[in-house]
């Protein structure tokens, strides 16, 4: 069993997650370098998008996100109530998951999860509503009932809370077109992408800038052909 591709802006999410303009949005007492916080969750931001999108084979992203997946974990212990961490954790982990098989891709596929469900709780709001967007994604991506904990109810349930939560997120509107893809909603889904690709860039995640709009609009072409069929 191999998880499909996570690209939270979880990567993400792979995948990705991920991922307001605001980077970060207090649900507690701000950190006490808030600067240095920034700095930290945007380096583990643009790592993840540096391996996931410019790794020359699958062993390479594999070797460099385990990496940046031990950067995000000790991460998210420096900041264990600031959902910005969480989220970027979660994020990495769950395209960490993306990238193995069996039992191993479980098992990071259910840390992620349970990360996530914490940065929820804290602020569903935070980083473009990058919680509840990763979480939607883990649901519908994860088997169901015998092999996994996979819910295509939580994950739909999830995904429109993101997207009621962030109405300017990219991640958001592209990972719930994804999901109604899925589905076979088709002019649901069309509607989803072209909200998020008309959402405003990020100029501090260049790459993440370049090639997530061409993953959007590769799934907009998959859907308007499905709709001419």
């Amino acid at each position: 069993m191999k998880l499909a591709n996570n690209r939270l802006t979880i990567a993400a999410a792979a995948i990705t997650a991920v991922i307001a303009s605001g980077f970060v949005s207090h649900a507690k007492a701000a950190p006490a370098a808030k600067s240095h916080f920034d700095e930290d969750v945007l380096s583990v931001a643009n790592d993840w998008a540096r391996v996931k999108y410019l790794s020359k084979s699958n062993d390479e992203r594999q070797r460099n996100m385990d990496a940046v997946g031990a950067k995000a974990d000790e991460l998210a212990q420096r900041y264990p109530d600031q959902p910005e961490a969480l989220i970027w954790d979660g994020i990495v982990t769950s395209e960490r998951a993306s990238l193995t098989w069996g039992i191993g891709a479980l098992n990071l596929a259910s840390k992620a999860r349970d990360v996530l469900l914490k940065a929820e709780s804290l602020n569903p709001k935070a980083a473009d509503a990058g919680a509840p967007t990763s979480l939607g994604v883990l649901y519908y991506r994860v088997p169901g009932f015998p092999f996994g904990w996979g819910d295509k109810d939580k994950a739909r349930a999830y995904l429109e809370e993101a997207v009621k939560n962030a109405p300017n997120g990219r991640d958001a509107h592209y990972f719930y077109a994804d999901f109604l893809y899925e589905q076979g909603e088709y002019k649901a889904a069309e509607y989803e992408l072209k909200q998020g690709l008309s959402s405003p860039a990020h100029p501090e995640r260049p790459i993440w800038n370049t090639y997530f709009p061409k993953v959007m609009q590769g799934l907009l072409a998959k859907v308007q052909e499905k709709e001419r069929s």
